[in-house]
């Protein structure tokens, strides 16, 4: 029989945390001091847990966030029922958070990516690796729904750097027309794709 689940262990809630942070705040602002405020955790939990110190919180964070979108990006896409539907579902994923937030939080991935120190490479490797992922999961979806396998891939890259880049403008309007606006402009294309054939 399963145990019940408890109350999240401190470690939890300060990788939470730092996730959040990252989305709403960027990497240089998410100090050891600030996780511990926010999560209300002890400060000699900080070393317990994360004896790498910050890089290995912050690693945990981009672990934990980019492989909760890539499960619920794969969940969506196996269900998908059209190349626009895989669009439709990548974008409500950020359309949703951005509206629960008013427009605060943003991609934790794209915080480190464009603002990791230069001494911590391996962020930006575990950042591409995700990425790698997430692009791996539209591209099968796009096959999936009768998309040429080459043509996916340039088109899953395509759909990706749309949408991160609509998310980063909802952010500054406070609205989410941009990013409705890129699925409007994407939907006929990704449907034109899937009715092409191979010679």
């Amino acid at each position: 029989m399963p145990r019940a689940k408890g109350p999240r262990s401190t470690r939890d809630r300060m990788v939470d945390s730092a996730a959040v942070l990252l989305r709403e705040y960027g990497t240089a602002a998410t100090t050891i001091d600030a996780v511990l405020a926010h999560s209300s955790a002890p400060r000699g939990s900080v070393y317990h847990h994360f004896p790498g110190g910050r890089r290995e919180l912050l690693a945990a964070a981009v672990t934990r966030a980019g492989g909760t979108l890539a499960d619920r990006l794969h969940d969506y896409v196996d269900t998908a029922d059209s190349p626009s539907a895989v669009l439709r579902r990548f974008a409500s994923l950020w359309r949703s958070r951005l509206v629960a937030t008013d427009y605060r939080s943003g991609c934790p991935l794209l915080a480190v990516a464009v603002d990791h120190p230069a001494d911590e490479p391996e962020l930006a490797d575990l950042v591409r690796t995700i990425i790698g992922r997430w692009t791996d999961e539209l591209r099968g979806g796009l096959v999936d729904q009768g998309v040429p396998a080459a043509r996916a891939a340039t088109l899953a890259a395509l759909v990706l750097a749309s949408v991160e880049g609509a998310v980063v403008l909802c952010r500054v309007e406070g609205d989410a027309t941009p990013l409705d606006a890129v699925v409007a402009e994407l939907e006929p294309l990704l449907e034109s794709a899937a009715r092409q054939t191979l010679p």
